[in-house]
């Protein structure tokens, strides 16, 4: 049996071994440090007996997939330490994570105090340094032994494994616990941990079941990883939207108001409406988009001819009952519907298409409640959406430019490299999802990856994730804590016009369907706002701020000329204010710092009598004095030209 090793030698044995008997065969410091092995690229227990010819590779916790292992390893501990605290918790799944790991239990919702208790039976448990052996049952056989244990969910996710499966199972010293692995040799591989946090998780996922308590740690391969990513959370809880949006007074949430229903409050409404009207203004002035206004809700009758009803119906806010025979009604989910009958209003020429309809619409889902999230998953948004109407000759280059107006607002914006683009395509083993047949799928997916190749746009294809119409272009960023939402899509529609007996006449006096592109150019304006916040840690580009210019006078005595100066920036469209409290402008420059202000303007008698501001900024800190209009001039040149300027100092606290 020859053993190809990662740097290319190669060990022979005349018998079956397993990875953990090579590792040590190599050498013992390689066999103490490893996690797990990689037979032929696929990550294996170190118990895996080897018994042909193969390529095998031992991974340490500096590998990537070795820190899984120590990470999954670490869940189990957990879990065992929870049972033994809390032993009416009851178990359902624990897995190993990009972040670190997690385990979800049937239990009471766990507090800061617990996570600490819990981390303290953790270190007993890999201080003990109890083997993990692995055994495996007939499925029935693993059914009876977790029910004899009392472990429920145990039970539900055997039942669903095939009848003729034989279950794996981990024991370390008197906890065992179901899992596939692989694992570490023994607990006391674990170096580093840290329990983070807990929260609500529904079971599976599905509103519909048992709201489960999950517990997040992390694991390392040494105490100053731990200790750095430990730093780095700090720094990611203060960018936090949800946390930070509040603290600047941008959004709100009440109860009585409802779940996923944020409160814009004045600074956040500004934010708004700046990227609102840039947008519109945007697309009307250069892109060629002709504005629409539209209902907030249909009858049944119209998502019935769009197939929504059939495909989404769960997603909407249903308004009415099917079984009185009322007209039943639903507040939209999207616009495309109703943009079809404005194109349909009239009839079109050939020569009238392209036609770019835009609009600035409030939209409805129903999302389940466990995934409502500040402002990234609500269930109402207002959204900068857009569909195109096309000649399918033009399709590919109108495809081309909805991608190009989404690359111009990122850039704008600064978020350009904080994307991924993903092809999102059909899936082809659950057709029931979608209209259309292969051959229009997989021709409409080729147009898409042709535009994406040839504009040297890197991208991922994901199966499964199309509209239930036609493939799209997702545009993708993660939230601080590395979560990936959809910011940005782009989808090729050329089914809905069937639909909708949507035609054009063509040169030679026929009847023809167009192709369909729904799009947006920034997406969701509450979700970009909340990537903005955290992208920026609050400290908006001038143009976004809600406040650009805070005028602090030293004294009540240079109040007027703070308001002189404050009609000057009013007059020229600078959003300002007058700090006029009777404070030390010590303090109120640590006010507007603290509500990350971009420029303060500080006045006195040297001020009033030369005309002049002394400016501090966040970017250069103390600018010093400038002529009014001088600096008027500086901030509107930035505001105009959409300036992202850098901080180059850090003021000290």
């Amino acid at each position: 049996m020859k053993i190809t090793l990662k740097d290319g030698s190669v060990k022979e044995y005349a018998e079956s071994k397993t990875i953990i008997d090579i590792a040590f065969d190599i050498s013992e410091g390689l066999a103490r440090a490893a996690c797990a092995g990689e037979i032929d690229g696929e990550t294996a227990d170190l118990r895996t007996l080897i018994e042909k010819d193969c390529t095998l590779n031992i991974l340490t916790a500096r590998d990537e997939a070795g820190l899984r292992v120590v990470r999954h390893t670490c869940s189990h501990v957990l879990a065992e330490a929870v049972k033994n605290l809390f032993p009416d918790a009851k178990l359902a799944i624990g897995p190993a994570i990009d972040t670190g790991y997690y385990y979800d239990f049937d239990a009471a919702p766990f507090s800061r105090d617990d996570l600490d208790k819990i981390e303290k039976e953790m270190k007993k448990i890999i201080k003990k340094g109890a083997k993990l052996e692995k055994f495996t049952l007939p499925r029935e056989e693993a059914i009876a032994f977790m029910e004899e244990k009392g472990e429920p969910y145990k039970v539900e996710l055997i039942r669903d494994l095939p009848e003729d499966s034989v279950i794996s199972f981990y024991r370390q010293g008197d906890f065992v616990d179901l899992c596939a692995g692989p694992h570490l040799m023994s607990t006391k591989g674990i170096k580093a941990f840290k329990l983070t946090s807990s929260s609500g998780a529904y079971w599976r996922g599905d509103s519909n079941k048992a709201m489960l308590q999950r517990i997040y740690g992390s694991a390392f391969a040494t105490k100053d990883e731990l200790n750095e990513y430990l730093q780095y959370l700090e720094e990611v809880k203060k960018r936090d939207h949800n946390k930070l949006g509040r603290e600047m007074e941008l959004f709100t949430t009440v109860d009585v108001i409802g779940q996923g229903l944020p409160l814009l409050m004045p600074k956040g409404a500004k934010i708004i409406q700046t990227l609102q009207r840039w947008i519109e203004d945007e697309e009307d002035n250069n892109w060629g988009y002709i504005r629409t206004k539209t209902p907030l809700m249909a009858k049944s009758d119209l998502y019935q001819i769009s197939g929504h009803w059939d495909h989404y119906k769960d997603g909407m806010f249903v308004l009415g009952d099917e079984e009185t025979n009322k007209e039943v009604f639903a507040l939209r989910p999207m616009t495309c519907p109703f943009q079809y009958y404005v194109y349909k209003a009239s009839q079109k020429s050939y020569r009238d298409l392209p036609l770019r309809y835009s609009e600035t619409s409030t939209l409805f889902r129903n999302e389940d409640s466990g995934e409502m999230h500040g402002l990234t998953r609500v269930r109402q948004f207002t959204i900068s959406e857009g569909h195109l109407i096309v000649r399918p000759d033009q399709m590919v280059e109108e495809f081309k430019g909805c991608l190009a107006l989404a690359k111009k607002c990122l850039t704008t914006l600064g978020l350009q490299d904080d994307v991924t683009y993903h092809l999102s395509k059909w899936d082809p083993d659950n057709t029931e999802k979608y209209i259309g047949d292969a051959e229009v799928w997989n021709e409409t997916e080729g147009h898409i990856r042709n535009i994406l190749t040839e504009l040297e746009v890197p991208f991922v294809e994901d199966a499964g994730e199309a509209a239930f119409y036609g493939p799209k272009v997702d545009i993708n960023a993660k939230n601080v804590y590395g979560k990936e939402d959809t910011m940005i899509t782009i989808q090729w529609d050329a089914l809905l016009a069937e639909q909708f007996d949507m035609y054009y006449i063509d040169q030679n006096g026929d009847k023809v369907r167009p192709y369909i592109i729904h799009r947006t150019s920034i997406g969701c304006y509450e979700r970009t706002l909340a990537w903005l916040i955290e992208k920026y840690a609050g400290m908006f580009p001038t143009w976004l701020c809600p406040e650009q210019v805070r005028i602090l006078p030293v004294s009540d005595k240079y109040l007027d000329y703070a308001d002189k100066v404050e009609n000057e920036m009013k007059a020229n469209n600078i959003l300002c204010t007058v700090d006029s409290r009777s404070e030390k402008i010590g303090y109120k420059i640590r006010e507007a710092r603290l509500a990350k202000i971009p420029y303060m303007l500080i006045v006195g008698e040297k001020e009033e009598a030369e005309g002049t501001v002394s400016v501090r900024s966040r970017f250069l800190g103390d600018e010093g004095a400038k002529g009014l209009q001088g600096f008027i001039d500086d901030v509107c040149r930035e505001i105009r030209t959409k300036e992202i300027r850098k901080i180059e100092v850090q003021e000290q606290k």
